[in-house]
């Protein structure tokens, strides 16, 4: 039965691979501000699938950056975007006590900073329609149905992230090609379609998968705690056809991590991790900083919605990267960071692939 099994895994990679041009089942994770053109071509020269989590990136960074790969790879890459949320509830009260919390981690916040508002979403859909990625994905909800339309009329593929069976039964009835199924061991924020459940619905990758995979009839991408070639082959043995590894690449140079955020995932233990809404206002896994931990205390304020929390800490966040001051970086990291290296991308995907290959006769 195991043989069985592990023979089923291998055939379902390799049909995804075929179906998306890739020669190793392996996808770079779109990250936010994480994910230059650099890296996205290495994983991709490599055999895998680069990304780019475009939720801060205008139309025209859309446009160069595609440019940017493709004048280093012909390979695949994935285009990714946050679903908006409805307009948050202002509190001009609660946003003055996140100010007055933010002044002793960074520069004054001046109470405009947080009407700044992220890029037009329908812009930046139709700047993935200009790209012509191989694949667009989606995270904390389903993309319009005008919006899929036009992405399947022009042989583009949907892979929708999902953190629970009835998110990824909901992405599946309306079209999405492929399920990235997050466990809560991820770093970077949480997928959930519903903010408000992101904390109770902390289901792990390893009891999302074979749930997943006992009810869709597409395939399933495993992501959140992969670091290795075991995690690769285990997401395969318990259904997936494919793995989608992000804190595990950050410390690559083609990453280009801000070092001391680089620094801070070496051998950093899985409980070294914490979640937390203190830097967007949705709940993302960072690293436990003491900006993260004085954020969680009794006597701190609660952060604002998102995008509000997350302009209010722009001043700080921005300030943390310049000055290299991990203790108030925007550092986030899965629960399997110890197992990033200073390795090529391209040597990182195939030696993870090859250790994969190695449990899956």
């Amino acid at each position: 039965m195991t043989a069985t099994r592990r023979s089923a895994a291998r055939d379902r990679a390799a049909a995804f691979c075929e179906r998306f041009g890739l020669r190793l089942p392996i996808l770079q994770a779109p990250m936010a501000s994480a994910s230059p053109a650099s890296l996205a071509a290495a994983v991709a020269n490599a055999g895998g699938m680069g990304a780019l989590g475009a939720l801060l990136t205008a139309p025209a960074g859309i446009a160069a950056w595609a440019a940017e790969v493709r004048s280093h790879s012909n390979g695949a890459f994935q285009m990714n975007l946050w679903i908006p949320d409805p307009p948050p509830v202002r509190d001009a009260a609660a946003e003055e006590r996140v100010r007055r919390f933010l002044a002793a981690w960074g520069p004054p916040v001046p109470p405009e900073a947080a009407d700044a508002k992220p890029p037009d979403f329908d812009a930046q859909c139709d700047a993935f329609l200009a790209a012509g990625p191989a694949v667009v994905s989606s995270i904390m909800g389903l993309y319009p149905p005008a919006f899929v339309a036009a992405l399947k009329s022009r042989g583009i593929a949907w892979f929708a992230c999902a953190t629970t069976l009835s998110e990824a039964l909901q992405a599946e009835a309306a079209g999405a090609d492929a399920i990235v199924a997050q466990g809560f061991e991820a770093g970077g924020h949480r997928g959930s379609y519903d903010d408000a459940a992101a904390e109770r619905q902390g289901v792990g990758l390893f009891a999302l998968l074979p749930r997943l995979a006992d009810r869709l009839s597409v395939p399933i991408i495993a992501t959140g705690g992969i670091g290795d070639g075991r995690g690769v082959a285990a997401a395969l043995t318990l259904g997936a056809s494919a793995a989608q590894i992000g804190t595990a690449l950050l410390r690559c140079p083609e990453a280009k991590t801000n070092p001391a955020w680089a620094e801070a995932l070496v051998e950093l233990e899985p409980e070294a991790t914490q979640p937390t809404r203190a830097f967007s206002g949705r709940l993302g896994r960072a690293v436990a900083i003491a900006y993260v931990k004085a954020a969680a205390a009794p006597d701190a304020p609660p952060p604002a919605p998102y995008p509000v929390q997350r302009a209010l800490t722009t001043p700080m966040r921005e300030a943390a990267q310049r000055e290299g001051d991990i203790e108030r970086m925007q550092a986030w990291a899965g629960q399997s960071a110890a197992m990033a290296r200073d390795e090529p991308a391209g040597d990182f995907v195939r030696r993870v692939w090859e250790e994969a290959q190695e449990l899956l006769p």
